[in-house]
């Protein structure tokens, strides 16, 4: 514990010897934001605790029977919530600050206002608890425009078991996609936590509640597809676990063109229906027929799937646009693959577009940091990495 300069004054008086006196000490000043007794709190602006003339040696914060996470600074004197506030909630805080030969207990309550209009997460990819593939992005959907994206990104908090450099990118304005910069490690627990409640989009418009999505990552399964030699490759912590003679788009026109670039396996049916895109029965080309052991892996109606046309498989490209394999080696496909493996093709002179289904993987680093509402350019890598809640000075 620090301690106060002691000043000594000496006198000459009759008879005595000399007095030493030390200069009293006032004890330290807490303060805390919000006031007690507030009934209207802006919870976005989290909760800040300051101490003058000493250090703050206890806080206990709590909303009900529940701590408020928070931390102290380097120099002892100023403690802030690591997030924003519950709305419409009521927080009970106690301080002690300790001075040079005093200390200073400081206790009571506020109220934050209540929510209004509010905003959360509507779906996410993957699913709570999923296992997926290496190349598996965290997208998230809200319900409702978000307006500040800079206050709600930082709130979104991803962690991993194994070293990660990831990045947001705001697709729209009610989807923001994380991926990495190189793809995850296999064998990875990751978790989001959205640290949403009182965090503010607007004007009286806040998020009401904290929410939480755990998955795993599985083993590392990387495919490559050459439509030049119509071959397959799936390749499994990088030995090679199946060879697949494969037929693609004919490339007559663009939209029987397969797209080269990283695809990712978005999901799976057995069967699916396939229908021509913008043709009616009777038309010239047109299909509507049930395909085996069928795996997306755009939104541009491509899939890895069974087809019996075994002649022109590792021969010639004769499909609309999908990689198309012997039934038995589709389904394996289909058995031995997860939500984000990574399906890379070359070959064809349409490359896949970045938003088309899962293509996030087409956008190099530099650009994919550019869509993330913390991008700066002036640090070497791009990235800030989330403040925590801003408080009042």
């Amino acid at each position: 514990m620090r301690r106060a300069a002691a000043f000594t004054l000496v006198a000459l008086l009759p008879g005595c010897s000399s007095v030493t006196a030390e200069t009293p000490t006032a004890p330290p000043v807490v303060t805390v934001w919000p006031a007690f007794d507030t009934m209207r709190a802006r919870p976005d602006r989290g909760l800040v605790i300051k101490a003058q003339g000493g250090t703050l040696a206890e806080v206990h914060a709590y909303s009900g029977r529940r701590p408020v996470p928070g931390r102290l600074d380097p120099t002892g004197t100023t403690w802030r919530s690591d997030w924003t506030l519950e709305p419409g909630k009521e927080y009970t805080i106690t301080a002690k600050a300790a001075g040079a030969t005093q200390t200073t207990v400081t206790a009571g309550k506020f109220r934050t206002r209540d929510a209004g209009p509010s905003f959360e997460i509507a779906d996410t990819a993957p699913s709570p608890g999923e296992t997926v593939g290496v190349g598996m992005p965290i997208i998230v959907d809200f319900d409702a425009p978000i307006r500040d994206k800079t206050a709600v990104e930082s709130a979104l908090q991803v962690t991993a078991s194994r070293p990660v450099e990831g990045a947001w990118h705001w697709t729209t304005d009610t989807q923001a996609v994380y991926r990495t910069k190189e793809f995850w490690p296999a064998k990875t627990a990751v978790s989001l936590v959205a640290h949403l409640a009182g965090v503010r989009n607007g004007p009286g418009v806040y998020g009401t509640a904290d929410q939480r999505l755990d998955f795993t990552v599985g083993r590392r399964q990387i495919s490559t597809v050459s439509t030049a030699t119509k071959q397959m490759v799936v390749r499994r912590q990088s030995k090679v676990v199946q060879r697949m003679a494969i037929s693609a788009g004919m490339a007559t026109t663009r939209e029987y063109t397969t797209t080269s670039g990283v695809h990712l396996t978005m999901e799976k049916g057995n069967p699916v229906r396939m229908i021509s895109p913008g043709r009616s029965k009777g038309d010239p080309g047109f299909y509507d027929v049930m395909i085996n052991h069928a795996v997306r892996i755009s939104n541009s109606g491509e899939y890895v799937h069974a087809k019996n046309n075994v002649w022109a498989q590792g021969r010639v490209n004769v499909s609309h646009g999908c990689i198309n394999s012997r039934p038995d080696q589709a389904a394996w496909f289909f058995d031995n693959s997860l939500r984000g493996d990574p399906v890379t093709i070359t070959g064809t002179d349409r490359e896949l577009e970045w938003n088309n289904g899962w293509g996030f993987w087409q956008l190099p680093w530099d650009r994919w940091l550019q869509g993330s509402a913390l991008y700066d350019p002036k640090p070497k890598n791009g990235w800030v990495e989330p403040a925590p809640a801003p408080g009042i000075p």
